[in-house]
C-alpha cells in the first residue's frame, strides 16, 4: 500500500484561484486525485497551502556556499533553503577563474543529476567592470563564446542560466550560442544601453538578472536596460524582495509594467542566509553581514551589497503584507513563473494532480508552518 496523506481545511492556492477549505491528497510523492470521504491526516484549518517555492538565483545559505566546490557545503545550503520553503533551486556561482568555475560545476552537476538541484546558474565572470557589484573586478572577462561554452560543457547538461553583459565584445554571439543550446541567457551586471539590450533580447536573452540592481538607472532620456527588459513580453524579470535591494514603489512599478506572469522573486542569497550576523565567504571574497545586510568587507568593491540573506518564505510574507500583492500573484512570482522559466512546470510550481507534492504551509500571519517535498515533510506542521 502506498502511503496516503490528506491535507484539509486550509486555503489552498490553485492555478484557478484560492479554494477555501481546500483538500489535497498526497500519494507516492505526488498530488493525487481528491477522494471526498478519506480520513483527514492533517487538519490545516486557518492555514494556507501554496506550492513549494522555486529559486532560480541563490548562492548559498546555512553558512555554506555553492562556490566552495564541496558537495557537503552545497547540501548544507540546499537543506537550509528547503527548511524555508524552497523545494526547487538552481545553484548560482560567483565570478572566478574559469578552471575553478568548471570544477565547481562538476560538483553541482552531480547534485543536479541526483535531483538535489534544478541546475546551475553562472553569474559572472562575463559581466561589466562598471557594474560588477560584489564580483572581483580582476577576474572579469569578456563573454567570448568559447569561454562561455567551456562552462556550459563543464556543467554536463546542468547549466540552466548564464548572466552576462551583452554590450561587451562577444556578448551577442554568446547570447545566441546559449539560446541555441537551451541555456537561459540573462542580462545582468551590465552597463548596456536601451538599444543594446533590445539587441540582446532579439538574440535570445530571456531573463533580467535582479532587475534594477547592478545596471544603469532608468532615466528619462536614457532608459537603459531596465525599460527594455520591462517592456518585452519574452523577458522574465528577477526581483529581490528583501526591503534592501528595492524600494516598494520600484517593485510595484515592475509588477505594473511587466505583469504578475513575468516576475520571478529570487533570494540572491549568500552563505549567511538562515544565519546570524558575522563574517562569511562569498567565492574568494569576505562578506560582513550586519543587521541582516551583506556587504563586501574589503578590497576594491568594499561596501558593495553582496547578495542577500533572504529566504523565500520571508519574501512571500513581505509580498503580501508590505507590498500588498494578492496571494495569487505572490505564488506566481515565487513558484509558477520560475518553474515555467526553468522548463519544469510539468512537475512543480503549482498544486495540480500528478505533480510532485511540493508545498508550503503558512499560518494566518503568513509565517512558515510546514514544508513538504515530494510527499515528505521537511518541516512538519504542528497541527492535528
Amino acid at each position: 500500500m502506498v502511503e496516503r496523506t490528506v491535507l484539509a481545511g486550509a486555503r489552498v492556492v490553485l492555478p484557478t484561484g484560492v479554494a477555501e477549505g481546500g483538500r489535497i491528497t498526497v500519494e507516492g510523492g505526488r498530488i493525487a486525485m481528491n477522494v471526498p470521504h478519506e480520513e483527514i491526516t492533517f487538519d490545516l484549518t486557518g492555514h494556507w497551502i501554496v506550492p513549494g517555492f522555486v529559486d532560480v538565483h541563490v548562492h548559498g545559505g546555512g553558512g555554506a556556499s555553492f562556490s566552495a566546490g564541496s558537495a557537503e557545503e552545497a547540501l548544507t545550503a540546499i537543506r537550509t533553503h528547503r527548511a524555508h520553503g524552497t523545494t526547487t533551486m538552481v545553484a548560482s556561482t560567483v565570478t572566478g577563474d574559469l578552471d575553478d568555475l568548471a570544477r565547481q560545476a562538476a560538483v553541482l552537476a552531480e547534485l543536479t543529476e541526483q535531483g538535489d538541484l534544478a541546475g546551475i546558474h553562472f553569474e559572472g565572470p562575463f559581466i561589466s567592470p562598471h557594474r560588477c557589484g560584489a564580483h572581483q573586478p580582476e577576474l572579469l572577462r569578456n563573454p567570448d563564446p568559447a569561454d562561455v561554452r567551456k562552462l556550459v560543457d563543464a556543467a554536463r547538461g546542468a547549466a540552466r542560466m548564464v548572466t552576462l553583459a551583452p554590450e561587451l565584445p562577444g556578448g551577442l554571439e554568446s547570447v545566441r550560442m546559449l539560446a541555441d543550446h537551451g541555456v537561459i541567457a540573462a542580462v545582468g551586471h551590465t552597463d548596456s544601453t536601451y538599444e543594446a539590450t533590445l539587441d540582446a533580447i532579439e538574440a535570445g536573452a530571456t531573463v533580467a538578472t535582479h532587475l534594477f540592481n547592478a545596471m544603469p538607472s532608468l532615466l528619462h532620456r536614457a532608459p537603459g536596460p531596465i525599460a527594455a527588459l520591462l517592456e518585452d513580453e519574452r523577458v522574465t524579470v528577477e526581483l529581490i524582495n528583501d526591503g534592501t535591494h528595492l524600494h516598494p514603489a520600484v517593485l510595484e512599478l515592475a509588477f505594473a509594467r511587466a505583469g504578475a506572469d513575468r516576475v520571478a522573486f529570487i533570494t540572491d542569497a549568500m552563505g549567511a542566509a538562515g544565519m546570524n550576523d558575522g563574517m562569511y565567504p562569498l567565492g574568494p571574497m569576505r562578506v560582513e553581514v550586519k543587521d541582516g545586510v551583506a556587504r563586501i568587507a574589503d578590497g576594491p568593491t568594499a561596501g558593495s551589497i553582496a547578495g542577500s540573506t533572504l529566504t523565500l518564505d520571508t519574501a512571500f510574507k513581505r509580498a503580501v503584507t508590505v507590498d500588498r500583492l494578492p496571494v495569487e500573484d505572490a505564488v506566481r512570482a515565487l513558484s509558477a513563473n520560475p518553474a515555467r522559466l526553468l522548463g519544469v512546470a510539468d512537475r512543480v510550481g503549482s498544486l495540480e494532480t500528478g505533480k510532485d507534492a511540493d508545498l508550503v504551509v503558512l499560518d494566518a500571519s503568513y509565517d512558515l508552518a510546514g514544508v513538504m517535498r515530494k510527499g515528505e515533510w521537511l518541516v512538519r506542521p504542528e497541527v492535528g
